[in-house]
């Protein structure tokens, strides 16, 4: 099973307040699910979602 993160391990590893990865899924910028009263993505999507931000293609 894929490792999930919360909004706030994101927000850590990308140095943003928890707003901002808040607002990323509310824009469906950053695929998350919802468990419980709590927001969760996967780390292949966190994968993706890094990719396409990309300036230069790996």
């Amino acid at each position: 099973m894929a490792k999930l993160y919360n909004c706030e391990e994101i927000a850590e590893r990308y140095d943003v307040q928890v707003i901002t990865v808040w607002d990323w899924i509310r824009k469906k910028k950053l695929p998350a699910m919802k468990i419980g009263k709590s927001y969760r993505v996967s780390e292949e999507d966190l994968k993706k979602f890094e990719d396409d931000r990309r300036t230069v293609s790996a």
